[in-house]
């Protein structure tokens, strides 16, 4: 079982920047490809991005650039670098532990609280 936490979510001003932070409890956390899935008010959740074991990413198109996804396994952490925002960003973002890089969240087992993003216009 890994137990996830996300922290670093706030209010900022449209254009501005944030980063997550996900702290994971398992010693085999870089076991894990970890992903980060958003859910906007009355939106179904969906993928934001996702780092391999190894370190590679893929992102949603949505991003367009504008995030980068790291992992730092000393740390058993990974982060979700924000910048650009846009009021359509808003959103709970969540971590998730998947035994694959994975797109779709059916694979991933474990979920934070997730971490709320307010982007002001």
């Amino acid at each position: 079982q890994v137990q996830l936490t996300e922290s670093g979510g706030g209010l900022v001003q449209a254009g501005g920047s944030l980063r997550l932070s996900c702290a994971a409890s398992a010693r085999a956390f870089n076991n894990y490809a970890m992903g980060w899935f958003r859910q906007s008010p009355g939106k179904e959740r969906e993928f934001v991005g996702v780092v391999s074991r190894t370190g590679g990413t893929s992102y949603a198109d949505f991003v367009e650039g504008r995030f980068t996804i790291s992992r730092d396994n000393a740390k058993n952490t990974v982060y979700l670098q924000m910048n650009s925002l846009k009021p359509e960003d808003t959103a709970v973002y969540y971590c998730a532990a998947s035994p694959a890089t994975a797109t779709d969240a059916r694979p991933y087992f474990s979920w934070g609280q997730g971490t709320l993003v307010t982007v002001s216009s």
